[in-house]
Order: C-alpha cells, then sequence, then structure tokens
C-alpha cells in the first residue's frame, strides 16, 4: 500500500464513519434533568462571566491581564471548594504563568484544560465584549474565555445535585497556550504530571457544529517550526550553473522545496508549510519577529536565503518519519552549495487512540439525550494544535468541549451565546456519567 492509498484509508476510517451511538440512548435521569434546569436558569450569569473575562485584556505577553482574568477564575473555583495556586515561570521565560485548582475525590479522576491568554495584545483595537441578540464578540470570547467560564458552570451544575463534593478534579488554565514559553519542560511540566494523575482529560476550547451535525474531536495535530539556511557561492550571474558558481542559494532552496513537495507529502496528517522566504547576498531574519529584510541584484549569484516554516503530524512516529526525510534531502545539496535544517516543537500530536473514540461514544450518547443527533469524528487536519495534547500520551481525552464560535485569531471573533447553555450540560452530564457517582441515584 502506498502513502496515498494509506492516506486515503485512513481519511475514511477517521471520518466518514459517525461515532457509534447506542442502539438505544437512555433519557436523562432525574439528576441530570436537574442539572439542565439549573444550567438554563443560570445561563445569563455564565454569560456575564463570560463577558467580565472578555473585557480584561489578556494577550500572552500581557502579564498583569493574565493574571487578572486568573484572579476572576480563581475567585469562582474557590467557592466551589477548589484549591488555587498560581504556578510563576521563571522570568527569563517572559511569561505570567498558569491557575491550577484542583480537589480530591472517588472514582474517575478529571483534568479540565483552558487557557486565559489571547492572540490580542495590549496594543489591539479589538479589546471589549460587545453583543447584538444572541451574538457576543470580543477577543478571546471563542478561544477560550467561553471554555474557561463552561468549565466553572459545568462544576457548579455538578454542586448543585450534590455530585461535585465525590468527584476527584484539577482545572489547568495555563496562561501562554497561543504563544508557549519555552523550554516545554518547564512550561509544561504542570500540565503533564496533572496529565499523568487524570484518567479523562477534556479540553474546552470552541465545539464544532456544520452541515447540521455536532462534532467529536477525538485528535489533534502537533505544531513544530523548521528553518532552513541554504548558503551558496556568490558570483556574477554570468557563471550562473557553471561548474566553478553553482546554483547559487535561492535556487538550491527552491530544489530543496520542491523536493519536500514531491518526496515529503502525501500522508494522511502530515503537512508542513514555507511561512517566509528571505533570499540575496545579505539577508537579515529575525523569528521571533516573523520579519526580515534581504538585498540582492539580478546580476550577482545570491550567497544566501532564511526559510522559515511550521510541520504539523498526526502522531510522534509520524513527525519524527518526515523530519528524517527533510534532513536526508537538505543533506544532498548541490555543488558550491551548502545547507542545514533545525526544527523546533512546540505542541506535540494528539493521536486518535481507541479511548479518546469511547469518549466521544459517551458524549454522543450525551448529545442525543439532549435531544441532539449522533456526533460524528471531526477532521484533525481542521483544527489546530492545542495544550490538551501534551496530557493525550497519559489519558483518554477529548477536545472542543467548549460551546460554538467562530472567528477566533480575528477581529470578527463571536460566540452563539445560547450555546454556553449547551456546552455546559454536555460536558456536566459526560462528567457526571464517567465519574460513577450515578451509582447513588
Amino acid at each position: 500500500m502506498n502513502l496515498i492509498q494509506r492516506a486515503s484509508l485512513i481519511s475514511a476510517l477517521l471520518l466518514s464513519v459517525a461515532v457509534a451511538p447506542a442502539a438505544h440512548p437512555g433519557s436523562l435521569s432525574a439528576k441530570e434533568k436537574a442539572m439542565v434546569d439549573w444550567i438554563d436558569a443560570h445561563q445569563d450569569e455564565a454569560i456575564e462571566l463570560l463577558a467580565e473575562t472578555v473585557n480584561i485584556g489578556s494577550g500572552t505577553m500581557n502579564h498583569a491581564g493574565i493574571r487578572a482574568v486568573g484572579d476572576v477564575m480563581s475567585r469562582e473555583l474557590e467557592t466551589l471548594g477548589l484549591a488555587t495556586r498560581w504556578i510563576d515561570m521563571p522570568p527569563e521565560m517572559n511569561r505570567a504563568g498558569h491557575l491550577f485548582a484542583s480537589k480530591e475525590g472517588k472514582g474517575k479522576r478529571f483534568l479540565l484544560i483552558g487557557h486565559l491568554d489571547t492572540v490580542f495584545e495590549s496594543d489591539d483595537e479589538f479589546q471589549a465584549f460587545t453583543r447584538e441578540g444572541n451574538i457576543g464578540r470580543g477577543p478571546g470570547i471563542s478561544d477560550m474565555k467561553d471554555g474557561n467560564a463552561v468549565i466553572v458552570y459545568a462544576l457548579k451544575a455538578l454542586q448543585h445535585i450534590g455530585a461535585l463534593d465525590d468527584i476527584a478534579v484539577t482545572v489547568a488554565y495555563t496562561g501562554d497556550e497561543e504563544m508557549t514559553g519555552k523550554p516545554l519542560s518547564i512550561s509544561r511540566k504542570d500540565l503533564i504530571e496533572a496529565g499523568k494523575w487524570a484518567d479523562i482529560a477534556l479540553g474546552f476550547e470552541g465545539a464544532i457544529k456544520t452541515q447540521g451535525s455536532d462534532w467529536a474531536t477525538v485528535a489533534r495535530r502537533s505544531s513544530s517550526g523548521w528553518m532552513l539556511k541554504v548558503s551558496g557561492r556568490q558570483a556574477h550571474s554570468s557563471g550562473v550553473f557553471s561548474e566553478r558558481v553553482g546554483a547559487g542559494a535561492i535556487n538550491e532552496a527552491a530544489r530543496i522545496l520542491d523536493t519536500f513537495y514531491n518526496e515529503v507529502r502525501g500522508e494522511y496528517g502530515l503537512t508542513f508549510n514555507a511561512g517566509t522566504i528571505q533570499g540575496g547576498t545579505t539577508v537579515n531574519y529575525d523569528s521571533a519577529q516573523n520579519r526580515g529584510t534581504t538585498f540582492g541584484k539580478t546580476n550577482v549569484v545570491p550567497s544566501e536565503v532564511i526559510v522559515d516554516g511550521g510541520i504539523r503530524a498526526l502522531s510522534r512516529e509520524q513527525l519524527a518519519q518526515a523530519k528524517e526525510k527533510m534532513k536526508t534531502i537538505v543533506a544532498n545539496h548541490l555543488p558550491h552549495t551548502s545547507a542545514s535544517i533545525s526544527f523546533v516543537d512546540s505542541y506535540p500530536p494528539m493521536p486518535p487512540s481507541d479511548g479518546n473514540r469511547q469518549l466521544a461514544e459517551q458524549l454522543s450518547v450525551v448529545n442525543q439525550d439532549l435531544g441532539r443527533g449522533p456526533m460524528k469524528i471531526w477532521d484533525p487536519l481542521r483544527r489546530g494544535a492545542a495544550d490538551i495534547s501534551f496530557v493525550a500520551p497519559y489519558t483518554d481525552a477529548l477536545a472542543g468541549m467548549g460551546a460554538l464560535g467562530k472567528g477566533g485569531h480575528t477581529p470578527n471573533e463571536s460566540l452563539e451565546l445560547d450555546s454556553m447553555a449547551l456546552a455546559i450540560k454536555r460536558a456536566a452530564i459526560l462528567m457526571y456519567r464517567l465519574s460513577g457517582t450515578t451509582e447513588k441515584e
């Protein structure tokens, strides 16, 4: 089976099969109905909490804003009996830190994941919550301050029926999800430890609804960066391609990129993108700012190229194999040129495991019991990376447990406000059923 055939098979298995619903989905229990009624009665309060946090600017580099959002969430979690702690990062990492909260309990141990930061820094014009009917707008409203509020109100719903006391839970609100602090061994140390502790992890970034169906997220791809540097022999352009001069840096970089396209591309789940390219006789590039300047002339063979790109994969093995292929291609450079490639990992992959699929099946039944249809599996190629991937090797996990929004990372970011109640219901009932406390009914 070649790569294209394998890609088609994996894609078909992953996408075309709906999560298997129970043959006869059960109705809501008395306590679940009580949670649904409570959530409906308190949805406006959840939206008020959402608006409060959206109105606090918290771009990744706005440390004071992130701490302020953390203070709001800490206030809410402490009223639920969770012990909160702020985890500072070393000053040289230039990150605000994280808010973690936890309580002991019995049965399944839950890790609920959100993040406090947004992509909108303090100098951005998009800073405030606004509402027009059922549509709310504001920085981070769907990525992911809605999910942060959903976590709080799902726990409040469980508290309302007396189930929270028996549930072991850790809430992790990271402060740098949009631009992770390095090294990851420090910035994600506490999250990974929480993942090793947990039996189930739920990520509360936005849910997906399209074509009239709700979708479950059982997999997310990795996110890594790569940088290609190519050098050539600077000379008069009349000598280009000669045995004395060679192809030059830009032609060699183009050949390498074309070989990536033809020999590395093709396997389902793997994509790589050349985001910027600088080439000429003089190149200055600032990778932190994604900006650069170049100088060159059409009658001079260029001597330097820098290409800054990203790569995403569905498994660690797939990522490792792609890196090796790219390294091999780069090492086989043309005469009178040299080339090197380096990689920086940011997010690991969250593969579509059997355990994740089983969680999705149970979420699908919850969705049906709430009067909606069965849930299909969302294509991981259509979602970005997320913090839940750091814990995926250690526990079963579901992502996309938040409300329904769109336009993330843009000034058009919006949220269907009445979907807050839906997200809270799905999370609360799923946790209740998985926790084992239903045996007391």
